[in-house]
C-alpha cells in the first residue's frame, strides 16, 4: 500500500470513525479489512493467502471472534429458545466420500450396575467443522500460515495449527446468518437434486438474501453482512437424505467411487467456485462458513484437473483450478462446517421472519485434532417478530 492511500484511509477513518486494517499482522479489533484484491502479501505464501494475523497464529478467522463482536452478537438473544445443529452421530448411515461407519458400544461395568459408552468414529463421518490441517494449498502442498505434512505426521510432527487450539480460544461464538437456498429456489421454481454438483452462484445467493430482507455484501459496501459474522447456507441435503426410502437406496449414493479432481463421482450441491463467490466469501469477513451439505462448496470442483507441485514454480502461475476448501482453509484460516441440521433453524427463522441468531460452538479439546467430528452447536434463536427490516437494491 502506497503513503498516499495510507493517509487517505487515515483520513476515512477520522471521517467514519472507523479503523481500518492496514499492516500485519491485522487488530481483529478493527472495523473495516482490504478486499481479496488488496491484502498484504507475505513473502512465503501462496498466491492468493490472506495469513495476516501473526506468525504464530492457530486462529485464522477465529480472530475476528472478539470481546466486543461476542458481546453485540448476544443482543440477538430475545427469548432464549435453543435448537442444536447437530445430526445423531450415526447419521448418514453411510458416510459420505467413503469414511468410516460410527459405531457405539456400551460396556457393562458392573453387571447391570453401571455402563460405560465407547464411540469409534471418523471426525469426518458426520456433523463437524474442517480444521486448518484438513486440506492444504494443493499446488504447494502448504496448510494455513505456513504449515505443512511434516507439521502434522511424521517424526516432527508437532500441534501447530491443531484444532485445540479453537477450544483453547474458547470456541466458536457469535452471530450466525442463514440463507434458506432450498427455500429460496423451491419458491423461485430452480429444480435441483442435492445428490449431484448443483453449482449455487453468488448472484443466486444474493437474490436468496434479497427475498429474506437481507443485503448480504458487508457491511463495508452497505450491506448486513457484519465482520465476524459465521455464514450458514442450506441447500438441501439434509430433507433429502431424510427422504431417501431405503438403507439400500442411499448406500447406493454415498458408496459412489471418490478421487480427488473433477471426475470425483461423489457428487454433491453447494456454492459455486467462481471469482464473485471468492470475492464475497473474502470480503465479508466471516470468521467462520457452514451448510448442510457434504462438502459446503459443489462437489467436485469444475474448474478443470487437478494438479500438484513436484518442485517449485507452478504456484506463480494463474490457477484455473481449484477447491474453495484451498482457499478458506489453507489460503484464509476459515472454518468449514458441513452437513449441519439445519432444518429447524429454517424452520423458525421463517415463521418469524428472522435470519440472524446467536451460535456457540464448542470443539473437542484433542491436541493434534484435523476436525471436529462432535460439533455441540446451539443456537439461540433471536426472534423478535417486530423487528423486521426492508431492503432495497
Amino acid at each position: 500500500m502506497s503513503s498516499a492511500q495510507a493517509r487517505l484511509n487515515q483520513v476515512k477513518d477520522i471521517l467514519t470513525f472507523n479503523k481500518t486494517a492496514t499492516t500485519v499482522p491485522f487488530d481483529p479489533n478493527a472495523t473495516r479489512f482490504p478486499t481479496r484484491n488488496d491484502v498484504p502479501r507475505r513473502a512465503d505464501a501462496p498466491p492468493g493467502a490472506a495469513w495476516v494475523w501473526g506468525e504464530d497464529d492457530q486462529l485464522g478467522r477465529l480472530n475476528l471472534l472478539t470481546p466486543a463482536r461476542v458481546k453485540a452478537a448476544a443482543a440477538e438473544i430475545k427469548t432464549g429458545e435453543t435448537i442444536s445443529l447437530n445430526l445423531p452421530l450415526n447419521e448418514p448411515e453411510v458416510p459420505c466420500f467413503h469414511r468410516e461407519t460410527f459405531k457405539h458400544e456400551i460396556k457393562d461395568l458392573a453387571e447391570g450396575k453401571a455402563f460405560d459408552d465407547v464411540y469409534t468414529l471418523n471426525t469426518q463421518s458426520g456433523t463437524q467443522w474442517d480444521g486448518f490441517r484438513h486440506v492444504s494449498h494443493i499446488p504447494t502442498g502448504t496448510f494455513y500460515n505456513s504449515t505443512h505434512a511434516k507439521d502434522i505426521i511424521g517424526p516432527d510432527a508437532n500441534l501447530k495449527n491443531s484444532l485445540h487450539h479453537w477450544s483453547e480460544h474458547g470456541g466458536l461464538v457469535g452471530r450466525g446468518v442463514l440463507l434458506d437456498y432450498r427455500a429460496y429456489a423451491n419458491k423461485k421454481g430452480i429444480q435441483y437434486d442435492s445428490f449431484v454438483a448443483h453449482r449455487i452462484p453468488y448472484e443466486e445467493l444474493y437474490l436468496c438474501g434479497k427475498d429474506q430482507g437481507l443485503d448480504i455484501r458487508p457491511q463495508a459496501q452497505g450491506g448486513d453482512i457484519k465482520v465476524g459474522d459465521i455464514l450458514f447456507i442450506r441447500s438441501g441435503f439434509v430433507e433429502q437424505y431424510r427422504g431417501v426410502q431405503s438403507s439400500d437406496e442411499w448406500a447406493k449414493v454415498a458408496r459412489r467411487p471418490h478421487a480427488i479432481g473433477p471426475d470425483d463421482e461423489q457428487r454433491w450441491a453447494g456454492v459455486a467456485q467462481e471469482d464473485k463467490m471468492l470475492d464475497w466469501l473474502h470480503d465479508c469477513y466471516f470468521a467462520a462458513v457452514a451448510g448442510d451439505s457434504p462438502s459446503f462448496e459443489a462437489w467436485p470442483t469444475n474448474r478443470g484437473r487437478l494438479t500438484v507441485a513436484l518442485a517449485g514454480g507452478i504456484a506463480d502461475r494463474p490457477r484455473t483450478e481449484y477447491y474453495l476448501h484451498e482457499y478458506l482453509l489453507a489460503l484464509w484460516g476459515c472454518p468449514i462446517g458441513e452437513m449441519l441440521d439445519l432444518e429447524k433453524l429454517a424452520k423458525r427463522c421463517h415463521e418469524t421472519n428472522r435470519w440472524t441468531f446467536f451460535i456457540t460452538s464448542s470443539p473437542n479439546n484433542v491436541p493434534g485434532m484435523l476436525s471436529l467430528g462432535l460439533l455441540r452447536k446451539i443456537v439461540e434463536v433471536a426472534n423478535d417478530v417486530l423487528r423486521r427490516r426492508r431492503h432495497s437494491c
